[in-house]
């Protein structure tokens, strides 16, 4: 008899794809097998994020859809597994407002996913405990895929509470795992081919060694980038009040860390950086971002922006807009204020209204693009080099990366991924750039 199959959804951030990449690991450890792609599964899993109400309501949509399309193709209904942040946040409400769903469980929990299958046999399994990082200690070593780039989650959880965000809510509290799991799992994803590694966390530069001071993020940093076989190494997300001297020296100092740091501000309003509870001003994100561009000149920006906070005046936009014309941004992500349940700013006064947190979006949208367009082209005419990745839509096109995250588009049938190879850019448009490969120096 065939093993049964499944198949894992991610919605939201990198940690749910690291999530959903090791909830995979687990179940193949169990017996299960990956369904072929686009095929129907026996289990059904949707890894979910519960940041923003769109990303829930498509959470039940997709539900309806893989329920219609097995009755509709007359096999037996999938059993389906809700996993992530809106698992934690709803647990049994998930089950009230959509039946279907067989289990729920928490992002601190999914290492007893088998468990919670073999007990939805004979009705819904719940778990949503969030026990401190545990869930690492019980999941099966790293049996990762051939490929060039690769997530590595370090950290997890949030002890800032900022009040428009669900995260401390859904993740728990700030948490770190041992360098030396962190280092034996780098390792793992090295020997597998990965040559660029991301260090993954709600708040990653909050990383500190269990029981000692003394390592912290810094040090974390030039371990990783010590290891033979990395070439690059990247982090996200960080947040400004973790920033710390060290941290700064260390994008000078460590070669393999790209020129390249999302760095979330949120709003240019003190006035509502406060409202937000976000622990910094704007000039303190201001002087850190100083700060990095003496430690590497050459070093591009990301950043997070909300528009329509509760009490948000069209003057606190503006200030919004003038700390991008300040800094500058190479990437961006921005989103209308989306009130989630349970949080401070869900009930606050002072809501505004969707049509004008929109236009405000548009207005800053607008702003961030011609930016990037601008940065993109600034890199016409130079050479660097790009971490290729994957196949482009033609024959012979291939798709690689940046140093600065731009996707970078060249023709040579000769490329495969995982290599590094020399380019000329020679065009570049708003979300990605052209090139050309040069000949590679001898090693």
């Amino acid at each position: 008899m065939s093993p049964r199959t499944f198949a894992i959804r991610s919605y939201g951030c990198q940690m749910n794809v690291y999530d959903s990449e090791r909830m995979a690991e687990l179940l193949a450890a169990s017996g299960l097998a990956p369904a072929s792609e686009g095929a129907p599964a026996d289990v059904e899993i949707l890894n979910t994020c519960h940041i923003r109400e769109k990303a829930t309501e498509k959470l039940y949509s997709d539900i309806g859809r893989i329920r219609a399309a097995a009755e509709a193709e007359g096999r037996a209904r999938p059993t389906v597994v809700v996993a992530g942040c809106v698992a934690q946040a709803e647990g049994e409400e998930v089950r009230a407002r959509a039946p279907a769903v067989d289990v729920v469980v928490g992002p601190q929990a999914y290492h007893r996913l088998p468990e919670l299958l073999a007990r939805a046999r004979s009705g819904p399994a719940i778990d949503t405990d969030m026990p401190e990082v545990a869930k690492f200690a019980h999941l099966p070593a790293r049996t990762p895929r051939r490929r060039a780039s690769a997530f590595l989650t370090i950290q997890e959880g949030c002890d800032k509470f900022c009040t428009f965000c669900v995260v401390p809510y859904t993740r728990g509290a700030e948490a770190s795992r041992p360098a030396a799991d962190i280092l034996t799992e780098a390792r793992a994803l090295i020997a597998s081919g990965a040559v660029e590694l991301t260090l993954l966390g709600q708040n990653v530069n909050a990383w500190a060694e269990p029981f000692d001071q003394g390592r912290d993020f810094a040090w974390l940093l030039a371990e990783v980038a010590a290891l033979p076989g990395l070439r690059r190494l990247r982090y996200t997300t960080s947040h400004p009040r973790d920033v710390t001297p060290a941290l700064v020296a260390a994008h000078g100092r460590v070669p393999a860390l790209m020129p390249f740091l999302h760095l979330p501000v949120q709003s240019g309003s003190d006035r509502i950086l406060a409202a937000m509870n976000r622990k910094h001003g704007r000039q303190f994100y201001l002087d850190l971002v100083a700060a990095f561009r003496r430690a590497r000149p050459d070093l591009a920006l990301s950043s997070d922006f909300i528009t329509g906070f509760p009490g948000e005046t069209e003057e606190d936009f503006a200030e919004t807009l003038a700390l991008v014309e300040e800094v500058g941004f190479a990437q961006a992500y921005s989103f209308r204020y989306s009130p989630r349940p349970g949080t401070p700013a869900a009930e606050r006064p002072g809501q505004v209204p969707a049509g004008v947190a929109a236009e405000r979006l548009e207005r800053l949208q607008k702003l961030l693009a011609s930016q990037q367009l601008a940065f993109n082209r600034s890199h016409v005419g130079s050479e660097t080099e790009i971490l290729v990745e994957k196949p482009g839509r033609h024959p012979g096109q291939w798709i690689g990366k940046s140093p600065w995250m731009q996707s970078v588009v060249v023709e040579d049938s000769s490329l495969a991924p995982g290599a590094l190879v020399p380019v000329a850019i020679t065009a570049a448009g708003p979300n990605s750039l052209s090139g050309r490969t040069l000949a590679r120096r001898a090693a």
